[in-house]
């Protein structure tokens, strides 16, 4: 029957079929692919489920992961949405070609090529030809309009695992003058170890790279991983650039992927252990070639 105020539709006239109750609800959105994504071109390479499940923690317990706030540092806006970086450092014309070490720069891009950050390091000409590739330095990154948005500090200190009381660091301000985290190296006999922290210094994630690197042919991965180091949540990829670019210039382009939701400060001290591996292993002169291990 039609309802009161509504003619009745005529004979032979086939109703709509509308739903009758009980309605249904909306349908759940679908579930998030585990894992993280790959670069363009790469194979895809997803994460399994952790065999031991994280058990709801108790009030006072740090997270096992740093989850973003929702409140991203100024500066740092585009870093809280994305969940990988490109790294690529410029060709120096004349370091390529007297070998004279110059100032390093980069440029940090998204995976479909767009500019994001620009980095400029600031050191001394004593110290880059008397420290190599352990001098102390800083690098400024800054957003296209020239806004510098991270400040990296790092301090000179020594290498080897002969001396353990003296390893790397790298400290990570956003705005500068304001620090957000810690690069810290762990020791270790064999292999390349990192700690991710805090303001305060309390480690949250690690890099552990392999034991022997070699960049013939290849990339060489650096997984990050969280403190029990029982799975991977993201890496650090240092790309092979070719035969003529690795022979001839200490140029390199890097990947970063990590989890999109992750606290910004932790991306930004992430970006801040790229920048330190690729001066400790990675920055060669005429007179010092890469390093291969951790004790070479």
């Amino acid at each position: 029957m039609a309802a009161p105020g509504y003619p009745s539709p005529p004979a032979g006239y086939v109703s709509p079929p509308y739903p009758s109750p009980p309605y249904p609800g909306p349908s759940a959105p679908p579930a998030p692919t585990p894992g993280f994504h790959d670069y363009p071109g790469s194979p895809q390479h997803h994460m399994s489920a952790p065999l031991h499940p994280q058990p709801d923690l108790p009030p006072g317990v740090a997270p096992y992961l740093p989850v973003s706030s929702g409140t991203a540092l100024s500066g740092l806006e585009y870093l809280s949405q994305i969940d990988q970086i490109l790294i690529h450092q410029k060709t120096e014309a004349l370091e390529a070609v007297t070998g004279f070490e110059t100032c390093n720069q980069y440029e940090l891009l998204s995976i479909v090529g767009q500019r994001i950050f620009s980095v400029q390091e600031r050191s001394s000409l004593c110290a880059r030809c008397c420290c190599g590739s352990l001098r102390p330095l800083n690098l400024q990154v800054c957003d296209p309009s020239g806004r510098e948005v991270i400040h990296f500090i790092r301090p000179l200190k020594c290498t080897s695992c002969c001396f353990p009381c003296c390893l790397q660091e790298l400290e990570v301000q956003s705005p500068p003058g304001h620090t957000v985290g810690y690069v810290a190296q762990s020791w270790h006999p064999f292999v390349p170890k990192y700690s991710l922290l805090t303001e305060t210094r309390e480690p949250v994630l690690k890099v552990v790279g392999p034991c022997i690197m070699s960049s013939c042919c290849g990339d060489i991965d650096f997984q990050v991983k969280p403190l029990c180091e029982s799975r991977s949540v993201g890496r650090i990829s240092k790309h092979w650039g070719g035969l003529t670019k690795e022979i001839f210039t200490d140029a390199d382009n890097f990947g970063i992927q990590f989890p999109k939701d992750i606290d910004v400060k932790m991306k930004a001290v992430l970006l801040g252990a790229c920048f330190l591996l690729d001066y400790v292993f990675f920055e060669r002169s005429r007179a010092k070639p890469e390093r291969h291990t951790v004790i070479s």
